[in-house]
């Protein structure tokens, strides 16, 4: 049983707040789909249980997108630069940002999606369209 990291005790507590779960509910939760009578006591399995019940009751975990860089003429729109890690997301199913600079170097000669021209940005969007639609 490998115990659960600080950020996990920290997001369980959030989404808690967030429900607005009084202590008793939410320790009646703990107790029913875990097992457990503290968070402490979890493992990543009641961990994944609480938070599948937590995301029923209509909690959304913020997922960190990585900066926009926000608009600077010439360069890629934050549109395009959201789009394209979204895109890189679902054909590489979550492969982390390293792997996109290491692409973007390859193909582009860039070392980061803030240095993609509005142009290569576009072209960057397509290819990774074709690449989504012929891994499909």
């Amino acid at each position: 049983m490998m115990p659960l990291s600080k950020k996990q005790k920290a997001l369980i507590h959030v989404a808690k707040a967030k429900l607005g779960l009084g202590e008793d509910a939410y320790r009646s939760c703990l107790v029913q789909i875990a097992g457990v009578e503290s968070s402490a006591e979890l493992d990543r399995d009641g961990f994944d249980a609480i938070m599948g019940y937590f995301e029923y009751l209509g909690f959304r975990p913020v997922v960190p997108r990585g900066p926009t860089y926000g608009e600077r003429p010439g360069f890629a729109s934050p549109a395009q630069v959201l789009l394209i890690r979204d895109l890189w997301a679902e054909y590489t199913h979550g492969a982390a940002e390293n792997a996109l600079n290491t692409w973007l170097a390859r193909c582009w000669k860039v070392a980061s999606l803030r240095f993609l021209t509005k142009a290569d940005a576009q072209k960057a969007i397509t290819a990774l369209k074709a690449m989504k639609a012929r891994a499909a």
